[in-house]
């Protein structure tokens, strides 16, 4: 409302056409319907045309399992998006403010976004459903305070909305519980030092983003692996993006650190990246199980083996008295009890009937329930490698936590260091 009233102030001013356009949620019953009301009653008050629409969003949200707030923004930037379009209105402006930054921030700081996403909102960006509206937020560098006076001062009826105070949404109960904490007793300047921080990451992130894409557009490209780590990042996100792939951290890490190894994107498609840094989709061959295995003799004190683009190394030592727990933990490398494997072990793929006990469960399971359980692709779970004993017991299985029957115990004599790496 304060946008509106400031505006409406402007346009008579520089001879601004304004259009208002209000999209009732539904959520709140007659509190919703008179919120359209006042907007309706201050846009005639103005001399303004309006445009109004209304949408179910819980059932909306239901229909597409999608959480209430996904589902009202969806809905209403469609709406909002769709009356730009009839009225042949290139500009929305839109009313958030530098408070609402501060909290999209820590919104997306528990969401483990990259420095793109901490940025926050900008001044301009286009409409997330119609890329040739544009959507303007001109009140973005103003503390809610300042725009509370202002309505204060210039009569501006408003109406508060009572789901701001609910604290099981997470954004009210950053509002509301984090960053009053945070400003209490660790930085009472919280939303000055932060706005700042989202403007260095946002500077940042800028910069890496016209660096990947100036090396994208290079016919005789800089090698990849002497590229700097965010800018490999960057290039790859990119790509992905324009592809239509979700680029998240996970996906992007794994095509990342290593060339040419295909990543389960869903059950029709895979990714991967060659040695050049070229990212390529794949359509996943439909198949079933995989015969494919070998026969690995563990007798010596070590080796490596390849076995479907992945290469396995493992050693055995001797364990250290009164040490029986495993090393320090790394990333594709487990340990096990050496003289409980034995010395003859088989690699393969998953098989019908395959059981499972992983560590900490008091009993084996189907291994296609723990797939299922742990969410893994069907198309994925038939590529996975899997370690079984000469009585055909699985010790391990790719992804999954070590068997129990064979972790290290106070009895364990001997470790078996097992390590895999994607080729």
């Amino acid at each position: 409302m304060v946008l509106l009233h400031v505006l409406a102030r402007l346009a008579r001013k520089h001879g601004w056409k304004l259009t208002v356009a209000h999209f009732n949620h539904q959520l709140r019953g007659r509190s919703s319907d008179a919120d359209q009301r006042l907007v309706e009653r201050t846009a005639a008050q103005c001399g303004l045309e309006y445009f109004g629409d209304r949408g179910d969003v819980r059932k909306y949200g239901r229909n597409h399992k999608l959480s209430l707030e996904m589902a009202a923004r969806f809905l209403r930037h469609d709406f909002l998006a769709s009356a730009a379009r009839k009225m042949k209105i290139r500009s929305i402006a839109l009313a958030h403010h530098a408070d609402d930054q501060v909290e999209l921030f820590f919104l997306r700081l528990l969401r483990g976004s990259g420095g793109e996403g901490l940025a926050g909102m900008k001044w301009q960006s286009p409409s997330p459903r119609d890329p040739k509206i544009m959507l303007a937020r001109p009140l973005l560098d103003q503390p809610k305070a300042v725009l509370e006076a202002y309505a204060a001062e210039e009569r501006v009826a408003f109406r508060e909305d009572a789901t701001n105070a609910q604290l099981d949404v997470q954004r009210n109960r950053i509002r509301h519980e984090l960053m009053p904490l945070l400003a209490k007793h660790y930085q009472p300047a919280l939303a000055r030092v932060i706005l700042r921080q989202m403007d260095i990451l946002g500077a940042e992130a800028a910069f890496a983003n016209k660096a990947a894409l100036d090396w994208l557009k290079l016919k005789q490209r800089p090698a990849f692996q002497a590229l700097p780590l965010a800018l490999q990042r960057r290039c790859l996100q990119l790509q992905l993006i324009q592809e239509g792939v979700t680029a998240n951290f996970d996906l992007v890490e794994q095509i990342r650190e290593a060339a040419d190894r295909p990543v389960v994107i869903n059950e029709r498609l895979s990714v991967c990246r060659d040695s050049d840094g070229q990212v390529h989709i794949r359509k996943i061959e439909q198949s079933g199980f995989n015969k494919q295995r070998i026969e690995l003799n563990l007798s010596g004190k070590g080796g490596e083996i390849v076995f479907n683009k992945t290469r396995i190394k493992w050693k055995t030592q001797s364990a250290v008295s009164g040490i029986f727990h495993a090393p320090k933990p790394v990333a594709n490398c487990e340990y096990f009890d050496a003289d409980k494997v034995g010395t003859s072990v088989i690699l393969r793929h998953w098989q019908p009937g395959d059981r499972f006990q992983p560590l900490g469960m008091a009993f084996s399971v189907k291994l296609q329930d723990l797939f299922t359980n742990q969410k893994v692709l069907r198309a994925q779970r038939h590529q996975l490698i899997v370690g079984a004993t000469a009585a055909n017991e699985l010790f391990w299985v790719e992804g999954l936590r070590l068997a129990e029957r064979f972790k290290l115990d106070k009895s364990t004599i001997r470790l078996l260091k097992w390590g895999w790496q994607g080729l």
